[in-house]
């Protein structure tokens, strides 16, 4: 029975920006629960070899290209996956950019982009995604918050607003969605070793000092360790959490003032 509670079979998953990093991670582990993997990315080129990272794990991966901060391309695509895969049942936000300028050097387009990416295309998708789910009586949205939802950082203004408004609509889609049997949840990843933060993992980099001393589990998150968040959250075994951020951190939002080494005396 237990079993059963994780058992995705047959559930149409949309992951965006899941053709690598994080998103693919998620994708990988809901498709190995026996979830249909749908990834859509901006850019046609990553979709090739996307589909072969997740035939390397015995998923038959959908994909297809479109922004998802166009409204129009965005409804054009998820038709898509209604006509040729079936009605999304869980949709994970994912796709996201982030652009470290300080404040007094950042372009306001720059910031505006931000924005759109992070905060406004989840509301796109979101909206296009969840009448199907209410039609149905049940769905499962996760949003891709970040520690950043609840503190800043030098540098990442941008980031943080978008992050710390998806909190909030992760929150309000809750509530007007939770009586439809739709529960929309956010994940806020800690710091996470993909082929992006590798520069600061390597040798003696000062950020990944930081990173070690400060997270009490003294490393540095795997993709998988949110994958897994993202099963819980997309199974029958989260069926009453709704409107809550799960921070798979570490443990530093609980205790940035770690140091490793003093605190372990």
């Amino acid at each position: 029975m237990i079993q059963q509670l994780f058992d995705l079979k047959d559930k149409v998953v949309l992951v965006t920006g899941g053709t690598h990093g994080i998103g693919m991670a998620i994708g990988t582990v809901l498709g190995q629960a026996g979830a249909k993997i749908c990834v859509n990315d901006i850019d046609e080129s990553k979709l090739g070899p996307a589909k072969e990272a997740y035939a390397a794990n015995g998923i038959d991966a959908y994909t297809t290209v479109f922004d998802v901060t166009n409204e129009a391309d965005v409804d054009a695509g998820i038709s898509r996956i209604e006509e040729e895969v079936g009605t999304i049942d869980i949709l994970v936000n994912n796709a996201g950019i982030i652009k470290r300028i300080p404040i007094l050097d950042m372009p306001v387009a720059d910031y505006k982009q931000v924005i759109d990416v992070d905060l406004i295309a989840p509301f796109i998708v979101g909206k296009r995604v969840a009448p199907g789910m209410i039609k149905k009586g049940a769905g499962k949205i996760i949003n891709m918050c970040s520690m950043m939802s609840v503190y800043g950082r030098n540098s990442v203004s941008a980031y943080a607003s978008a992050k710390g408004g998806l909190k909030l609509l992760t929150a309000n889609m809750c509530c007007e969605w939770a009586k439809h049997n739709v529960q929309v949840n956010g994940i806020g990843p800690g710091y996470i070793a993909t082929s992006q933060t590798a520069p600061i993992r390597e040798g003696n980099h000062p950020f990944n000092d930081l990173v070690m001393m400060r997270t009490p589990a003294g490393r540095w998150g795997e993709p998988e360790d949110v994958g897994n968040a993202a099963l819980f959250l997309s199974s029958k075994a989260s069926d009453f959490v709704n409107g809550h951020v799960l921070y798979v951190d570490g443990g530093i939002l609980a205790n940035f003032g770690y140091v490793k080494g003093e605190n372990d005396k």
